[in-house]
């Protein structure tokens, strides 16, 4: 994917999907992001969104190093996004609202009508975030259920 006319641009910075061979360095970026939590394998979810036509992991590249990622995907009703991340060196340059241009551009070429993001609730940085960007609290609350105990990195 290439950078979408008018999407809001750092300069010098190249956005593009990821690839398998990407995966350590995600990985590296997610952990200094503080996005891992140990019920969930990085790398089962990036392998898991690289295989799905219905999800897309794309990075923010500044030459040869990966400063930024989303992963989105769609269930043709509503649109998500998940580890949105910039690497703390590279924070407050405008890296990741272009991110979120992107995804929501991925989404409107898909159809996809909506779009959500999950917050931690005492993570009140990102839901400012989220609300300079126009996203709103909604009045759903989110529930789950681990289905496989034995994939749980705990």
């Amino acid at each position: 994917m290439v950078s979408v006319l008018g999407t809001p641009n750092a300069e010098g910075f190249l956005f593009r999907s990821a690839t398998v061979d990407d995966m350590s360095f995600v990985i590296t970026l997610w952990k200094a992001c503080h996005l891992l939590r140990p019920w969930n394998d990085p790398a089962d979810d990036i392998r898991f969104c690289l295989q799905s036509p219905a999800s897309e992991l794309l990075l923010a590249v500044k030459g040869d190093q990966i400063v930024g990622s989303i992963m989105m995907g769609n269930d043709g009703h509503r649109g998500w996004v998940y580890y949105l991340g910039v690497s703390p060196a590279w924070r407050r340059g405008g890296i990741a609202r272009a991110l979120m241009a992107q995804a929501e551009q991925w989404m409107c070429e898909r159809g996809v009508p909506k779009m959500h993001a999950m917050i931690r609730r005492d993570n009140l940085e990102v839901r400012s975030f989220y609300i300079a960007l126009g996203y709103a609290d909604d009045d759903v609350l989110v529930v789950e259920k681990f289905l496989n105990l034995s994939l749980i990195h705990i």
